[in-house]
């Protein structure tokens, strides 16, 4: 007991001297002004359904070398990643598989007639601004009917040339190295055309060797290392956009082109692993997107998109099966979005949007398929201080012609979500 007494009447001894010291020191009666300090910071963007989003230095300081892995940040997905840096990289959304994840390149839908799967590996991180990933669509109602026609979609935002004063371009080139003999250069490069026009331009090429050694054991059996082959890729890649703006509105039109030819390992059983298939492809693509204030109202947005994609599969097995396909698709694609303001708080939307498709190959009895589909999206979006909703409704029109075989019949659907 006598030593916890004593502590307090230590403490309190010692408190009592600092109050008399501050009394002493500072004169508490003398009124202080403050200057006055202002804090100010954005409104927070309220979403409907809130998104995921990467972008700017965040985006940068990962170290991605392809969406696919920068994407591996973002929860409620899966990768889905074939090997190497040539494998076939793919994602879905809660499960739904890859051909219900929409893939946005510059506010354009990716397409893929043949299977439905975009690989995210083709885009580099070298030309990308941000990333977002959707549980459903955005919560917008100026958008066009595609982007409401996916269960989940990721958006690519490549980057836009911006300049500060007196500055008129800028000059970006890197090297990446590392291992399986990856090489891997891109320039970038951005130019100031007039004061309402922009240009730019990235350019990049991947080569990798893919050769790593590895450990095969069979159960009561060998094991031996061996060395892993025929993951090789060499990869070209050419990005070209102008941007402009106009007078309530601005405009970009893009073009694209890849190249790749890159081997296919294969699987490993009973001791087979030198695999020689062979994949080559290349994607071109135009696209061109223009939006437009018409008043305080009424505005438009206007999306435009052809490409031509093709692919080369070689397997020369010649103990089973010699397979040397060519694939060759086309796609037309053509938007129209319009919104218009009832209210500063009530927005409304409408969008019809067209798609043709086809595909050919080099295949024996093939059907030729050709789609055209027509989407039309209403929509509607109220934001109030303390409460938001938002209405689409959604119609699909798929009709499909083939040269032989039988053509699947005319699909109709609708689709409303709250």
């Amino acid at each position: 007991m006598t030593p916890y007494w004593k502590i307090r009447c230590t403490g309190a001894c010692l408190l009592i001297a600092g109050s008399a010291a501050a009394q002493q020191t500072h004169d508490t009666a003398k009124v202080r002004d403050l200057r006055e300090v202002q804090i100010t910071a954005p409104r927070p963007v309220r979403e409907i359904s809130p998104g995921q989003t990467l972008q700017g230095a965040q985006l940068q300081r990962l170290g991605a070398q392809s969406v696919a892995d920068a994407i591996r940040y973002f929860s409620g997905l899966q990768i889905k990643d074939y090997g190497g840096v040539g494998g076939l990289k793919t994602v879905d959304v809660r499960g739904m598989g890859t051909n219900h994840t929409a893939v946005f390149y510059d506010g354009v839908q990716l397409g893929n007639a043949q299977n439905g799967q975009i690989d995210l590996g083709k885009f580099s991180m070298e030309n990308m601004q941000a990333v977002s990933l959707y549980n459903g669509q955005k919560s917008n109602t100026f958008q066009p009917a595609k982007d409401y026609s996916a269960s989940a979609a990721i958006y690519l935002s490549p980057l836009r040339p911006e300049f500060k004063a007196g500055e008129t371009h800028h000059l970006k080139g890197s090297v990446k190295t590392g291992s399986f003999s990856l090489f891997n250069p891109s320039v970038l490069y951005h130019q100031k055309l007039s004061s309402t026009i922009s240009f730019s331009l990235n350019t990049e090429w991947v080569h990798a060797g893919g050769q790593y050694k590895f450990r095969y054991r069979k159960v009561n059996g060998y094991d031996t290392t061996a060395m892993r082959k025929n993951g090789d890729i060499d990869a070209f890649r050419a990005e070209a956009s102008l941007h402009g703006r106009i007078p309530s509105g601005e405009w970009h039109t893009r073009l694209y082109y890849y190249d790749s030819e890159r081997g296919l390992p294969g699987f490993v059983v009973n001791g087979v692993f030198g695999h020689i298939d062979r994949q080559w492809d290349r994607n071109f693509f135009w696209q061109g997107q223009l939006r437009k204030d018409l008043s305080k109202r009424y505005s438009v947005l206007l999306n435009a998109k052809y490409a031509n994609d093709y692919t080369r599969y070689l397997a020369p097995d010649t103990l089973l099966l010699y397979v040397d396909n060519n694939y060759r698709q086309q796609e037309a694609y053509v938007s129209l979005a319009q919104q218009y303001a009832i209210r500063p708080w009530w927005t409304a939307g409408l969008s019809a949007d067209y798609q043709f498709n086809l595909l050919n190959a080099s295949l024996t009895n093939f059907s030729y398929p050709r789609r055209h589909t027509v989407l039309g999206a209403l929509s509607t979006s109220v934001t109030l201080p303390r409460f938001s909703a938002q209405a689409a409704l959604l119609a699909t029109l798929m009709n499909e012609h083939v040269k032989k075989n039988t053509a699947s019949e005319p699909k109709k659907s609708s689709l409303l979500r709250l």
